[in-house]
């Protein structure tokens, strides 16, 4: 059973399960989500907790199954929170999984929440996650696309009894608030949250919000290639400049930009072959917002077009290793900038 992430207030609310299973990269709704089913269950008696990280091929797992099937000394139900941060439980940990799941539904006194990452389809093929879902409840924890990110944050503000404007000009002050945070939520809530100490209740100004989240650093280098795929030449200038002043490695910076570059390759040269785009990009593990940017780019791109582009990172992976490349800058961040450029100016809607 797949629950709504913004019904779960309303599911606990009704009853509780025994099994929950959390999956999604983004940490900020992973950890609302994990502290509204443990409040929940504290309500419900589930006074003892136990937390379990699955480390490696050799964690023990049967200290888990004895966790679930002990009683408890300190309380009358116990709550146990299971993370699996690689998203593979392995050969014996699927048995393990599987069995724990079954075994749940005949007793009254435990209640498991499983931790997972992103979780591709195949994952969500296997017995293990089958038996999940079976037994429990599991919440698909998205992120929030860039686009809805300034609705986000006005009901975000909404919830502690503060608005913007209203109008163009409240519109505009959201924008800016995102735009300052870069879609990273764990930022935007402890802006959000800011805010709330700064100022009562009530409406607040375009300059009260400038001045609180102006000087927030949160750029992130991996939203940086959403900006560049989706053709953004002024946000991705904004984003290389924040990187830039935050002292943000050239290299990696160059190395988000080349990954994203040979993705690119290998699924138009897969595709010019014949392949199903969507199976090919399944297969490069592009999902949500890149595999709809990628979906609208790949069959506008030439084969010349993607060499170049190969050709042009080739180059900027010398600068930034301290090489001088003709015709290029041979300043690192201003080779970044043109690559990035040009990869935008390539990607852009038509």
């Amino acid at each position: 059973m797949q629950i709504p992430a913004q019904d779960l207030s309303k599911h606990l609310a009704r009853g509780l399960r025994p099994l929950y299973t959390l999956h999604g990269d983004e940490p900020l709704q992973q950890m609302e989500a994990l502290e509204a089913i443990r409040t929940a269950a504290l309500t419900q008696g589930f006074g003892e907790r136990q937390s379990f990280t699955v480390s490696g091929q050799h964690f023990d797992w049967s200290s888990v199954q004895a966790a679930a099937s002990a009683m408890s000394l300190f309380a009358d139900r116990q709550f146990i929170e299971l993370r699996i941060p690689s998203g593979k439980p392995g050969k014996e940990g699927s048995v393990a999984l599987q069995e724990l799941a079954a075994s749940l539904a005949d007793q009254d006194g435990v209640m498991v929440v499983v931790l997972l990452p992103r979780l591709d389809r195949a994952t969500k093929s296997t017995a293990w996650f089958a038996a999940l879902d079976a037994h429990g409840a599991h919440l698909q924890l998205d992120p929030i696309e860039r686009h809805a990110l300034p609705a986000w944050i006005a009901h975000r503000l909404a919830a502690q009894g503060q608005r913007v404007e209203p109008g163009v000009a409240g519109e505009r002050c959201l924008q800016f608030f995102a735009d300052r945070v870069e879609g990273n939520l764990l930022a935007a809530h402890q802006e959000v949250v800011k805010l709330g100490l700064l100022y009562p209740q009530g409406e607040l100004s375009h300059a009260q919000i400038e001045q609180a989240v102006l000087n927030v650093a949160r750029y992130d280098v991996f939203k940086l290639t959403e900006a560049v795929l989706a053709g953004q030449v002024d946000r991705t200038q904004r984003m290389l400049d924040g990187l830039r002043a935050e002292g943000e490695a050239e290299v990696l910076v160059h190395h988000t930009l080349a990954e994203e570059i040979r993705c690119l390759w290998r699924v138009h040269r897969a595709v010019l072959a014949g392949r199903d785009v969507r199976a090919v990009l399944q297969q490069e593990r592009v999902w949500g917002p890149r595999e709809k940017q990628y979906i609208r780019i790949v069959p506008q791109l030439k084969r010349q077009t993607v060499e170049h582009l190969l050709q042009w990172a080739h180059r900027v992976d010398g600068i930034v290793k301290g090489l001088r490349v003709d015709d290029w800058p041979r300043d690192g961040w201003l080779a970044l900038h043109r690559l990035a450029f040009r990869m935008a100016h390539i990607c852009r809607p038509r």
